[in-house]
């Protein structure tokens, strides 16, 4: 395991275009995934310990979410060869036993990835209505193992305030993870 940190939010960027297959074998972009007021990408995986810990916290987030007009999509980029818990089939069972309320996709070539600029998982990006960066930052304090919910929500906060104003916070922790897998 490599432990990666996120680079600083670049506020404004446009959201990078995709199309990408579902663990319920639809095919997602961003006119299908985008809510009202934004849309909140972010990549993860099955394997990775960062992910396991902040997964039943990020369902959560997610789902409280769509009450402010804003929808996400989990996208799975890793190297399945070597890394074959990442596998789709491994995804839709993944999605299937955490109740996602999210389409999670696999980016089986790692364009969007590089793309977007991911760089570990979990990777969050916090888009306005206007589909402008306004979030690269953590979901909150947790690391590898599952902490109480006793956090600041930072995550869920951001995305509020871009829900409620289309601008994310100034003040921005970075995520930590794994790398992504890259072939």
């Amino acid at each position: 395991m490599s432990e990666t940190t996120t680079p600083i939010c670049e506020y404004g960027t446009k959201i990078v275009p995709f199309n990408l297959k579902c663990t319920n074998d639809k095919i997602w972009n961003i006119d299908n995934a985008k809510g009202e007021r934004g849309i909140l990408v972010f990549f993860i995986c099955n394997h990775c310990p960062f992910v396991k810990a902040i997964l039943p916290k990020l369902v959560r987030v997610t789902n409280t979410l769509l009450d402010y007009g804003i929808h996400s999509i989990g996208i799975m980029s890793n190297d399945v060869q070597d890394y074959p818990e990442d596998s789709y089939e491994n995804m839709k069972k993944i999605a299937i036993k955490n109740k996602f309320s999210f389409p999670y996709v696999i980016d089986e070539t790692q364009d969007i990835a590089k793309n977007f600029g991911a760089v570990c998982t979990p990777d969050f990006f916090g888009y306005n209505s206007s589909l402008e960066l306004q979030y690269r930052g953590r979901l909150d304090a947790t690391r590898m193992t599952m902490t109480n919910n006793d956090l600041e929500p930072e995550l869920l906060n951001a995305m509020i305030e871009i829900a409620q104003t289309g601008k994310g916070p100034a003040e921005q922790i970075p995520s930590v993870g794994c790398s992504i897998k890259w072939k």
